[in-house]
């Protein structure tokens, strides 16, 4: 299939340039808004719908430190050692969804402290609330026509312009609708059939975890990195992680 080449800018304002990753991460967060309210009105949710406001700051605080900081360290962290002045320079790109996550877990447990909340039940709101952001993350991955798929001969292949000449698995395509639409219903349905507290925040990283490490089969390695431990890539490897913490978390809730 052709690659429908799309301008990784969205609009201009005189010499801003608005792109759509960015504007991916405003309907993340406006829509992981609007759950977190839906859910804070339905009385299950550890918190009042007048604190998501100021939760979701906090929260997109997180997610972009800890974005950036895990690509540093889990990907890229020889380069970075050398020139450390790049780190900031985020819009050359380079986020990790595991730091994003590890930030958004640093952000909760600071916001919980604070507001004197349940770690476990805020974590359950936000695992509910996640997978959208996810879907237009990936999309955005998608237009930027980076994080593509490995070599295949699929008939929905396309050749990614900075993929080569070969066709390629639409991989951040299988990524989107897997970890966004999929797991949300998923999500939904555990949030409603179990609610103890923990079994959400479980549900999230086994299921996104196992979704994760199975289309990494079919994304192309970070080429700094390749194939960290025998077939297995580093995004593997950290998803692996997620499964180990929400098979515990699962274990463990009820104490």
């Amino acid at each position: 299939m052709p690659y429908p080449s799309i301008d990784p800018v969205a609009f201009r304002i005189g010499p801003l340039a608005v792109r759509w990753y960015g504007i991916a991460y405003l309907l993340g967060f406006l829509s992981a808004a609007h759950i977190l309210r839906r859910l804070a009105r339905s009385g299950r949710a550890v918190l009042a719908e007048a604190e998501v406001g100021d939760l979701v700051g906090w929260l997109a605080l997180g997610v972009i430190l800890g974005g950036r900081l895990g690509y540093v360290v889990f990907y890229n962290l020889p380069y970075f050692a050398a020139q450390p002045w790049k780190i900031v320079a985020v819009w050359e790109g380079g986020m990790s969804f595991h730091g994003g996550l590890a930030g958004v877990g640093l952000a909760a447990w600071a916001y919980a402290r604070r507001r004197d909340l349940s770690l476990l039940g805020l974590a359950d709101a936000l695992a509910v609330a996640t997978p959208p952001g996810v879907f237009f993350g990936r999309l955005a991955n998608f237009v930027n026509g980076e994080l593509y798929g490995r070599v295949t001969d699929v008939p929905w292949a396309m050749v990614f312009p900075a993929g080569g000449p070969l066709p390629r698995h639409p991989s951040q395509l299988y990524e989107a609708m897997l970890e966004g639409p999929l797991l949300g219903l998923a999500l939904w349905w555990f949030w409603k059939r179990f609610p103890q507290r923990g079994a959400a925040t479980s549900a999230f990283l086994v299921g996104y975890g196992i979704l994760r490490f199975a289309v990494e089969f079919t994304r192309q390695p970070d080429p700094q990195l390749g194939f960290v431990a025998g077939p297995f890539t580093m995004g593997q490897l950290l998803s692996l992680a997620m499964i180990a913490a929400g098979a515990w978390i699962w274990a463990a809730r009820k104490r």
